[in-house]
């Protein structure tokens, strides 16, 4: 078992032992970092009065005086999520174990602009603390997911497509003032990325994410850890060209994949054929009651995004790709797209075990992932240090 140095062993590599959920002694954490037993005395105070850790109910005895047990206080602080969609945006109060406290659908449209939709947020986690029981000051952090691109270490939304208005703006200053905790920003598909490698682990350290939704996105996760690139701009499949497509893209180019394939260009296609369909939920519905065309246009959708997932899986070699997004819903269908194009075009090596199937979590997977995201964040060793450095 691995010991931390003298000089790394502060109050958050104590915490970091312990969140495995098994209580240990003063004695047992001295031999796992290395510090003596009255300096981990010293940091589990610290720990027990940040509410981190508590004393375990029960005690180890090895013949003489029963030696007391610490362990991870995974319900005295909560996290406060948002899943924010283009038409909607789902949000929960979860406990640092995962599980959700509190939840919520809200009709917030992106396009409203960010102080309209960031204060209904901001109102709807109050009355979402209020129904859970928990007050501010057991808020640990705020995570958000946002339908565009997001330079994560500013939390500031670049450029976005679908959000008039959210160019630049300070999400995580406007929203913590607002709330009193630390806030982080990602996109939506990262976010629902780290929810779903959350479920999946320990077993799949190399997965990829697929959103099927009014667009198309992809999360990364390389190693066990989330893949954002340079500046936060890694997985955006959606604006991959497409061969022999010059289909109109809302990004000012054409033929991008999200163009053909997304749930907003299948409803204007059902749309013009004379079908009422507003966006990819009513896609799935048609599907669903057995319309033709909605079905053809979604097994279609599953082979385009294959195509564009063979040359990733080629060049990335995952071990799992999961589809999530309202496109998912239709199951068998999509599914059976991407894995005709996917087998069909990548390298037998690539493709040998790899698992092609529907996200665990379905529509939660972007509320635990930003849960997630704050969670391994607000409890990195380095962060746990720093109040006791000052």
């Amino acid at each position: 078992m691995p010991t931390y140095g003298q000089h790394a062993a502060g109050a958050g590599a104590l915490l970091a032992i312990l969140r495995d959920g098994r209580a240990r002694t003063r004695g047992e954490l001295a031999r796992l970092t290395g510090l003596s037993r009255s300096t981990v005395s010293q940091r589990l105070d610290g720990l027990i009065g940040s509410r981190w850790v508590v004393e375990g109910e029960g005690s180890i005895s090895s013949g003489g005086r029963p030696a007391a047990v610490f362990a991870f206080n995974g319900g005295a602080h909560v996290v406060l999520a948002a899943d924010v969609g283009a038409t909607r945006a789902r949000l929960a109060v979860l406990d640092l174990g995962m599980n959700v406290l509190a939840e919520r659908v809200a009709g917030l449209p992106v396009e409203l602009g960010p102080e309209p939709v960031l204060g209904g947020v901001a109102d709807t986690f109050r009355e979402l603390l209020a129904e859970a029981g928990r007050g501010p000051d057991q808020v640990c952090g705020v995570g958000v997911g946002l339908p565009g691109p997001v330079e994560h270490r500013t939390g500031r939304p670049v450029n976005p497509p679908i959000m008039p208005g959210w160019d630049g703006f300070a999400v995580p200053g406007w929203l913590g003032e607002r709330l009193g905790a630390p806030v982080l920003v990602d996109n939506d598909v990262n976010v629902m990325a780290l929810g779903e490698h959350w479920a999946a682990r320990p077993a799949v350290d190399h997965l990829i994410y697929i959103k099927i939704g009014t667009g198309i996105g992809c999360g990364i996760i390389s190693g066990g850890r989330l893949h954002r690139g340079a500046r936060g701009a890694a997985g955006d499949v959606g604006h991959i060209r497409v061969p022999a497509s010059d289909a109109p893209c809302r990004c000012g180019n054409t033929g991008c994949l999200e163009a053909i394939a997304g749930g907003a260009s299948m409803a204007a296609a059902l749309r013009g054929a004379g079908v009422e369909a507003r966006g990819s939920r009513d896609v799935v519905a048609l599907m669903r009651a057995g319309d033709p065309r909605a079905t053809r246009l979604v097994r279609q959708a599953g082979r385009e995004v294959g195509t564009v997932m063979a040359a990733i899986v080629n060049f990335f070699n995952p071990s799992v790709i999961l589809i999530g997004g309202d496109v998912a819903a239709a199951g068998e269908q999509v599914l059976a797209g991407v894995r005709e194009t996917i087998y069909s075009r990548s390298l037998p090596l690539a493709t040998q075990h790899l698992g092609i199937r529907a996200g665990e979590l379905g529509d939660r997977a972007g509320v635990v992932g930003a849960a997630v995201m704050v969670v391994e964040h607000v409890l990195a060793p380095g962060s746990i240090d720093r109040p006791a450095a000052r």
